[in-house]
């Protein structure tokens, strides 16, 4: 369970457009906002490496202080991630009570794939749904939930209806929505090489009439008109 909070310390800032944004990111930081909780939202910015801290020791609350006043519990709504470079490119959080429940996406991995007897045959695993919705009070939503699959078979498929939650956490969603699969082996099927192929026609086009067969086209004209000059 999410019992810690992490202080994260962040400047407030005129909202901008897309080139202060980019100049922003440039200079080691992130932009964000901050919003619900009854009150106005907030944009701010962060250090890029503060926020990186913050979010990997925290769980799902954070406690945030913008220009140093009394920090209030937030925790993130949305975090956006360069595509490429995976570093974060703007974060979204959202003001909440720590008596109230709220709805949150956390992550599911799945454990105990080296032990699945499908596995050691060879079969192939697939994770399908790696994240999932649950509703708690904000210090009770997990960091993440784990699905574990060391029992799977080939042929098995792991459905939500099979996911449990921790004490004091619902899940949300469709009880026949895929976990995970373990298909059978993918066979390589080798393509014979054309190149050969070719290179046999090529030498049948190429080759000589044998002997008592008709000369070709060219040859019985040039044949012909010798035979007439004489």
């Amino acid at each position: 369970m999410a019992t810690d909070t992490s202080v994260l310390s962040v400047a407030s800032r005129e909202p901008s457009g897309s080139r202060a944004a980019r100049r922003l990111r440039r200079e080691g930081n992130v932009p964000g906002i901050v919003y619900g909780g009854g009150s106005d939202a907030v944009t701010f910015q962060v250090d890029a490496r503060a926020l990186r801290l913050a979010l990997q020791h925290a769980g799902a609350v954070l406690d945030l202080s913008i220009d140093g006043e009394t920090a209030t519990p937030v925790v993130v709504k949305e975090l956006i991630r360069h595509p490429v470079g995976g570093e974060a490119v703007h974060v979204d959080l959202l003001r909440v009570r720590l008596d109230q429940a709220i709805q949150a996406t956390v992550g599911l991995e799945l454990v105990g794939a080296d032990d699945a007897p499908g596995v050691k045959e060879g079969g192939v695993l697939e994770h399908v749904t790696r994240e999932v919705t649950v509703e708690a009070l904000p210090n009770d939503i997990p960091d993440r939930l784990e699905f574990d699959v060391s029992e799977m078979v080939i042929g098995d498929t792991a459905m939500f209806s099979q996911l449990t939650a921790p004490a004091n956490v619902k899940l949300f969603g469709d009880e026949d929505t895929v976990i995970a699969t373990l298909t059978p082996p993918r066979l390589q099927i080798e393509e014979e090489p054309e190149i050969e192929e070719e290179t046999e026609l090529v030498g049948e086009e190429g080759e000589e009439a044998p002997e008592g067969e008709a000369p070709a086209e060219g040859e019985a004209e040039g044949e012909s008109e010798g035979g007439g000059g004489e």
